[in-house]
């Protein structure tokens, strides 16, 4: 992503920052981070030393040990190696007067990874740990490391509910410059501040998510007003600018009139030329007074954001009341999942929620103690990975396969209500960008002909952006069929209103829960 003349500054404390996929959050925190050079201008970061750096797609050396993780592996093995004799000078210089300093990042890491037990062993191979516990190890060595300026790129991302509960407590009490890219409306509204990157450049606004949104809100409604204001404007002017035309060309046929009935020529001549040289006053007054109209309004619209946001009329799934659509068995509890009916699944991450929900899908054996079973065979599948289609097809060629019985223009027209349109429904799947390929997805997953019975949808909100979990959430609202969803996004839970919530436990039983 290319950021071009992008201005701006971050002040200390805590800072989210949002935008569309692909507007260029992550290349930003690179070029702060120093991993990427900036081809003109510069970027100055305040405060002393190294920017610490927790990027989104985080690649670790499995071999690694957890002290590594803290920024202590080699305080330890400077400690290891003099406790078993090696009088070396070198491993002195590294421990220097921070002998204690490995037991104070495990008490740390004890007090936000619960997982690892209050006393977490520093020298565990990073490859066993889950990627929850990695994404809170490694934040657990910036903190430690009090590095005064610190980016993180979708830190929520894969986390359980309640990894992303002690996350938010560990950035709650963050020193120093924080700067958070992140789609976790939850999280967001727990910073100082608000950034969005935009096409146009970038805004920071000083309070949270929710202050920011009903902020913006406010804004664009002034925006709107501007925009209407301005219209009228052009229309007064217009109209102004064609009642003097109409006068003018009264005017004129006067003029010919009087010379018809005998006026001498001479004055006739003297008064046209007055009335023409006023008359190209007026019109050139008039002219510079709608141009400066329609300036105006071509600025008071640039402010206005324009979402395009998804309307839909899916394909009726005939669904009806009481329809069994699938059966969810733990160890103890079995539970039918029925039509129309919404269900929230929960539990820790690496329980197996999303091997249970393709064992629903693919109607294999499932290798848990907990078991599921398809009772129609509609169903359609939303996994993590947005990769049900080809990467060589066209969005119109993908829904086409899934449709065959719906006329070309009707695909077209189904497609639009996704803000899928024109030339971008012939574009490769490969060729689109982030939230266009989502869309894509979402699209020929439900308007498929005929429509699936049961929607599986396995934790939809990684890696969206804000407009694209929207339209997940409109999507899924005017869905009629069942729904049985995975998500540690208890926002996103919140807005599509679950019927029933289920909490799947690492013994494969299933509870009833509520949302947290």
């Amino acid at each position: 992503m290319v950021l071009d003349s992008l201005s701006a500054t971050f002040s200390g404390g805590r800072t989210g920052l949002i935008g569309a996929n692909g507007v260029g959050k992550t290349t930003l925190l690179r070029l702060i981070a120093g991993e990427l050079a900036p081809s003109r201008g510069s970027v100055v970061v305040h405060g002393g030393g190294p920017v610490g750096y927790l990027p989104q797609n985080l690649v670790l050396d499995t071999d690694a040990e957890v002290a590594d993780l803290l920024g202590v592996g080699s305080l330890v093995r400077a400690l290891d190696a003099i406790e078993a004799g090696d009088a070396d000078p070198r491993h002195f210089d590294v421990v220097g007067d921070a002998w204690d300093a490995p037991e104070r990042a495990a008490a740390r890491l004890a007090a936000v990874v619960h997982t690892l037990g209050p006393a977490p062993d520093l020298r565990r191979r990073v490859g066993s740990l889950s990627g929850g516990e990695i994404i809170l190890a490694a934040l657990v060595g910036l903190e430690l490391a009090r590095t005064p300026v610190v980016l993180l790129d979708e830190p929520t991302n894969n986390l359980d509910a309640g990894a992303r509960t002690r996350l938010a407590d560990v950035l709650r009490s963050w020193s120093g410059t924080l700067l958070v890219s992140s789609h976790d409306t939850a999280l967001l509204d727990t910073l100082d501040a608000t950034a969005e990157l935009r096409s146009g450049g970038l805004t920071v606004f000083g309070g949270g998510y929710a202050a920011f949104v009903e902020a913006r809100a406010h804004e664009q409604e002034a925006a709107r007003q501007a925009v209407r204001t301005a219209e009228q404007r052009v229309r007064a002017e217009r109209g102004q600018r064609i009642e003097a035309q109409t006068r003018q060309a009264r005017s004129v046929r006067r003029g010919k009139g009087q010379r018809e009935k005998g006026t001498l020529p001479v004055v006739m001549d003297y008064r046209q030329n007055r009335a023409e040289k006023a008359q190209a006053s007026d019109r050139s007054m008039l002219a510079a007074r709608e141009a400066a109209a329609r300036t105006a309004l071509s600025e008071a619209q640039s402010r206005v954001h324009v979402v395009d946001e998804v309307r839909l009329m899916l394909p009726d799934p005939d669904v009806g009341s009481g329809r069994h659509l699938a059966e969810l068995r733990g160890v103890k509890q079995v539970v039918s999942i029925v039509g129309p009916q919404r269900v929230a699944l929960l539990g820790a991450n690496g329980v197996g929620k999303t091997t249970l929900l393709a064992s629903l899908v693919t109607g294999e054996p499932s290798r848990l103690l907990a078991s599921a079973e398809a009772k129609t065979d509609r169903i359609g599948y939303l996994p993590q990975r947005l990769d049900p289609l080809g990467e060589e097809e066209t969005v119109l060629q993908a829904l086409a396969a899934r449709a065959p019985q719906v006329e070309d223009r009707e695909l077209r027209n189904r497609l639009a209500t996704f803000g899928l349109r024109g030339r971008l429904v012939e574009q490769r799947v490969g060729s689109l960008s982030g939230g266009e390929r989502f869309r894509a997805v979402l699209a020929t997953l439900l308007l498929a002909d005929p429509a699936p019975q049961l929607l599986v949808v396995d934790e939809p909100t990684n890696n969206l952006d804000l407009a694209s979990v929207d339209a997940l959430v409109s999507a899924l609202t005017a869905y009629r069929g069942g729904i049985l969803v995975v998500s540690h996004d208890a926002g996103f839970l919140r807005r599509i209103a679950p019927d029933m919530v289920l909490r799947l436990d690492s013994h494969g039983e299933l509870q009833v829960a509520e949302l947290g």
